[in-house]
């Protein structure tokens, strides 16, 4: 299903697809920035049913005992590197605390998804041109 031809992404966690294994699931990993800071933890993995491809990584990062957290989605073209627990981007905490804000009641609009890309950069997965990283880890 599209929206406007970008399919409709879902987070993996109200879906009924899983990732191929346990040792590929990268929820629940730290996640370290170009400079080796932390960034947050993967909350959770958008994917595009359509393609069975994940598309961001839902990082939760900031706050106190879960008062003060925000979510944010970082495009798995920023992955540079997934070991046993952890997943680097290529940013730095401010640029990733400066992303567009997760809201629930946006992830289904096509211009939620162009903010998060051009806040990092990268083309659209739904425009012309575009290759998918093919990281082995990002296979729901």
């Amino acid at each position: 299903m599209t929206t406007h031809g970008v399919p409709i992404l879902k987070k993996i966690s109200d879906s009924d697809r899983t990732v191929a294994s346990s040792e590929e699931d990268v929820r629940g990993r730290k996640v370290c920035g170009a400079a080796g800071d932390d960034l947050g933890t993967v909350e959770d993995l958008l994917i595009d049913e359509e393609e069975g491809k994940v598309r961001f990584l839902l990082v939760g990062h900031g706050g106190f005992l879960g008062i003060g957290e925000k979510s944010s989605f970082v495009p798995v073209d920023a992955v540079t590197r997934v070991t046993e627990d952890r997943v680097y981007v290529d940013r730095s905490r401010e640029h990733v605390a400066g992303a567009p804000a997760y809201d629930p009641g946006l992830v289904d609009e096509t211009s939620y998804y162009g903010q998060v890309y051009d806040h990092y950069g990268y083309g659209p997965f739904w425009g012309p041109g575009y290759v998918y990283p093919g990281f082995p880890l990002f296979r729901p």
